[in-house]
């Protein structure tokens, strides 16, 4: 699965149903480009359009139990993969690595407003 497809279905699977222009906002880009992106993802079967859940007017995409198992697959993957890179480096490393890149993630999310960890939402 290529980066963009990944970085998708995780923003599905953790905030829930979102319609293209959301995941664009949330991605900070062209709409057209999430499009495309999100297409592919139709077309596999990991993501379904659905009405608003909360009436709107615009579809939603929300990821498909097929997506959450492929996705879950990928995690795995990548997991293993970068526990391979790490696996020479001592425990006190890893853990000053770990404290380090979540403050970074806490100071990005930060100033886009929003708080990191995000809660995860149960797609429904």
């Amino acid at each position: 699965m290529d980066r963009s497809g990944y970085l998708l279905l995780s923003r599905l699977d953790a905030e829930g149903a979102m319609s293209i222009g959301q995941l664009a906002d949330a991605f900070q880009l062209d709409v057209s480009t999430v499009n495309r992106q999100t297409g592919a993802l139709l077309r596999a079967g990991l993501v379904e359009r659905i009405p608003d859940p909360d009436g709107g007017l615009a579809r939603k995409l929300r990821i498909t139990s097929q997506g959450v198992d492929r996705m879950a697959a990928e995690r795995t993957c990548r997991q293993t993969g970068l526990s391979r890179l790490l696996e020479s480096w001592t425990p006190e490393d890893v853990i000053r690595f770990e404290d380090i890149l979540t403050r970074f993630n806490r100071e990005v999310e930060r100033q886009e407003g929003r708080a990191w960890p995000r809660e995860t939402h149960d797609a429904e």
